[in-house]
């Protein structure tokens, strides 16, 4: 079972990739959260100065709790407040800018308590933030990109699960998350006969430093 922080790393890494495959630039990624004064999501994407947005945070899930997002500061998700968003996130997309729903975060109540209970969240994210259907999506009807896992201090327990659900999902729709062994035995050789390939950027080297995904990966990239 992999840990939480392993799944953050090849989350995060994947979309990286995704950028390496059209452009030598780095990536550079903000979280827009629950501070009124750091500006609309929509004059966040209007700077051009990212490349990836991730919407944070997801604090509460799992455990048969009622999943909640927390924006306060830019709208309350408990009246339908946020839906209206949809249309900027929308837009951003449009300016070839990934829009990510980051889960977890410092607080909150977060966690798996089973495979099923992985099953369940991850089904829940795909119909309420994805590419599934719900009548009550929090952020409107607009399709997010992907899941950022910001799993801090909890257990590492299932989050592979829901990992590996949220692929099947993607994988059903046609796109979406890249498997290791497929980032290693596909991506990776696809990718590296490409005169802008640069190699790979892990994004935490606290994250590396506790899965040890470098070492596992170094002779492949």
């Amino acid at each position: 079972m992999a840990s939480s922080s392993s799944i953050s790393v090849l989350f995060l890494l994947s979309v990286i990739l995704t950028f390496l495959l059209c452009s030598n630039a780095g990536v550079m990624a903000i979280y827009w959260r629950q501070n009124g004064n750091e500006g609309t999501f929509a004059e966040t994407c209007a700077t051009g100065n990212y490349d990836v947005v991730n919407i944070a945070f997801l604090p509460t899930f799992g455990n048969g709790q009622i999943p909640m997002i927390n924006l306060a500061g830019h709208c309350n998700s408990n009246s339908n407040g946020c839906t209206g968003l949809s249309s900027d996130i929308k837009s951003c997309q449009a300016k070839g800018i990934k829009v990510m729903l980051s889960i977890g975060g410092g607080a909150g109540s977060h966690y798996l308590a089973s495979t099923e209970d992985a099953r369940q969240v991850a089904t829940y994210l795909w119909n309420n933030f994805l590419g599934g259907q719900s009548s009550s999506r929090p952020l409107g009807p607009a399709v997010l990109d992907g899941i950022d896992f910001d799993i801090e201090g909890r257990t590492n327990q299932y989050w592979d699960d829901l990992a590996r659900f949220l692929s099947s999902y993607s994988k059903k729709a046609g796109s979406g998350f890249i498997p290791v062994i497929d980032l290693i035995s596909q991506v990776l050789p696809a990718i590296k006969g490409s005169a802008k390939y640069r190699g790979v950027m892990l994004w935490s080297k606290y994250y590396d430093d506790q899965t040890g995904h470098s070492k596992a990966t170094k002779s492949s990239v």
